[in-house]
């Protein structure tokens, strides 16, 4: 059997014939396979959803509780089984709740991966390596000069910058879906105690972190009224607010942005980001690179990013491998910095 009667890729997306199901559609289906919450794979409109039970959560907090006919949770690490296909779900760590999705049937099983990362994160659960024939992966970051630095030396930069500044606002860029939990749980780690303050559009979110559990400390929406205050504050906000009128009502704000993108010096600049903070949650050139040969795969597809390098270094290590080319992916959580352009809508508080 070869691994395209399995899973292959459509303009709708990864499609399994078999089971007559998408994973990550990018269209609405029927039947949808969803690996995590972010927009640009997780969508509204489709007739049935399997999915994480967080993810099918955070779907109805940004679409509403109709955003699927139907809905039902998938369980870390117990098959479902389709038309004898079985779709298993396991932790990817990009986000909370995402997921990689091994789909097996007449003894071969294929990994879509999602977006993945491998480093530690509390707000996300740990990613777990799975052994299959075909590995899907992303290449957001592949490419050798991505080589995302240790978080937490990154968060001192901005704690440094605190300290050397404690009369300006310090405005960091993070997209409102698994980045800005993530900063904001790395600085608590850093040994920030006060208060932590946020724009609008990570408030339903971030509310929903904490109710799962996650621990952020004391974070507070940002009240118009209170900006002008704000001297010496942390404030997580969407990175297009920061060019934003929103911003400048801040005293004097220093501009950061936590991005993995922030390795490329010119792109912070373009983006007017003072304090650059390479903070990614998706896997880097060394850690593609280390899943693949660590999930055993003789065959790697590439879904997104940075498709060529991948699949060229595939070749020189003997792995059969070809690139997929889906339109619709990487257009959320880490996407490219036209994302600093200005916000369209200014929160209400």
């Amino acid at each position: 059997m070869r691994p395209d009667d399995l899973l292959q890729p459509t303009p709708r997306g990864l499609y399994c014939p078999p089971a007559d199901v998408y994973i990550d559609p990018v269209r609405p289906v029927e039947k949808a396979l969803i690996t995590h919450g972010h927009s640009d794979h997780a969508r509204p409109g489709h007739g049935a959803v399997l999915a994480t039970g967080t993810t099918l959560k955070i779907m109805a907090i940004r679409y509403g509780e109709d955003f699927a006919g139907t809905t039902q949770a998938a369980a870390w690490g117990r098959p479902v089984t389709i038309n004898g296909v079985t779709f298993t779900f396991h932790p990817a760590g990009h986000i909370l709740g995402s997921a990689q999705i091994a789909v097996s049937w007449k003894g071969l099983t294929i990994v879509a991966s999602g977006d993945y990362k491998r480093g530690r994160d509390p707000t996300a659960e740990p990613f777990e390596v799975v052994p299959c024939d075909v590995f899907i992966t992303e290449a957001t970051f592949g490419l050798p000069v991505f080589r995302h630095p240790d978080p937490a030396a990154e968060v001192a930069k901005l704690l440094a910058s605190l300290r050397l500044f404690p009369d300006r606002a310090h405005l960091v860029g993070a997209y409102a879906l698994g980045k800005a939990q993530r900063v904001m749980s790395l600085v608590r780690a850093a040994g920030w105690d006060q208060p932590i303050y946020m724009h609008g559009a990570a408030e339903k979110l971030t509310r929903f972190y904490e109710a799962e559990g996650i621990d952020l400390g004391e974070v507070r929406l940002v009240k118009a009224a209170d900006r002008k205050s704000l001297g010496g504050a942390v404030v997580l906000c969407p990175p297009g607010s920061m060019k934003d009128l929103w911003a400048r009502r801040f005293p004097d704000p220093v501009t950061a942005f936590a991005s993995g993108w922030m390795r490329v010096r010119a792109r912070a600049r373009q983006g007017g980001v003072e304090l650059p903070l390479i903070i990614s949650d998706h896997s880097d050139w060394d850690e593609l690179r280390e899943t693949i040969r660590e999930t055993g795969a003789s065959e790697v597809w590439v879904t997104h990013g940075q498709e060529d390098a991948l699949v060229h270094w595939c070749g020189t290590v003997g792995l059969r491998a070809r690139p997929l080319r889906i339109v619709g992916y990487g257009e959320e959580g880490e996407a490219e910095p036209a994302d600093l352009a200005p916000a369209s809508v200014e929160p209400a508080a």
